[in-house]
């Protein structure tokens, strides 16, 4: 007897050992399709749950928003401040030198006593005290020799005179006033430098025949003078370092006082302005 080739196990019958590979293939196929499907099932519903999800945390923090504290409106920042320039020109400071030199702004008190206020000469360390003092308008009549007519030449207003007097040497300080600096400093040019010494006070007469040590100078409307000698009579010489310090030091005094006046109404002149 004999079979087809029909069944099921191929052409070796059911009793071969060999397997039908068409028929296995076939099985395999439909398989993989249903199990391709299942996964692609599968992944669209995970899908459409996972959107189910990310919807309703939208939903969830959408409602949430309104719980959350709301922007604040800055106020616009405000304006620089813009510099602002005054129109008005602060005039510069009075010049004391000014108020020496022009007789129309030089109109404080001139006597001794303000210009030759203290009762001690005072530069640095040397301190000499005053003595005496006098004022004349007649400006021949404190002068000695050629001073006199080169003073009353070029109109001298004026001639203060102050005497100072330490340790055996004294010095007389004189200040001539003119209408100009253009007269000063005709006198300081001229050089004769015979002021009269001023005695007083306990300083009697002093440079008289004997040689003393003379000095003259201008600022402003202002020449000045000095003399200076040994109290015992005798001549001052190189070697004579008292009477040339006292010299020296009444000079510096007497250009300090002259320009103290001109700060003092320079002084008074700013606070005016202010």
């Amino acid at each position: 007897m004999s079979f087809g080739h029909g069944g099921p196990f191929g052409p070796g019958g059911p009793d071969s050992s060999t397997p039908d590979w068409d028929a296995l293939a076939d099985e395999s196929e439909a398989r993989g399709k249903r199990r391709r499907w299942l996964i692609i099932g599968g992944g669209a519903l995970a899908t459409a749950a996972v959107a189910g999800i990310v919807a309703t945390a939208v939903i969830t923090s959408n409602k949430d928003d309104t719980n959350l504290p709301q922007a604040q409106k800055l106020p616009d920042e405000p304006d620089a401040p813009k510099p602002s320039f005054s129109d008005v020109t602060v005039p510069p400071p009075p010049n004391p030198r000014d108020y020496i030199t022009d007789p129309k702004k030089d109109t404080a008190a001139l006597t001794p006593a303000t210009l030759f206020p203290e009762k001690d000469m005072v530069l640095g360390k040397n301190s000499y005290p005053r003595m005496s003092t006098a004022t004349t308008g007649d400006c021949t009549a404190g002068t000695h020799g050629p001073l006199g007519s080169v003073l009353q030449h070029n109109g001298c207003k004026q001639l203060l005179r102050a005497t100072y007097s330490k340790d055996g040497v004294a010095v007389t300080v004189g200040v001539a006033v003119f209408g100009s600096k253009d007269a000063a400093f005709k006198v300081k040019a001229a050089n004769k430098a015979s002021l009269a010494p001023l005695a007083g006070g306990g300083v009697g007469s002093f440079c008289q025949g004997a040689p003393c040590t003379m000095y003259t100078n201008a600022t402003g409307r202002y020449a000045y003078f000095t003399i200076a000698g040994n109290l015992d009579g005798s001549a001052v010489t190189k070697a004579s370092a008292k009477a040339l310090q006292i010299a020296r030091d009444g000079g510096k005094y007497a250009y300090n006082r002259i320009w103290q006046r001109g700060t003092d109404q320079a002084a008074k002149a700013a606070r005016a302005q202010s």
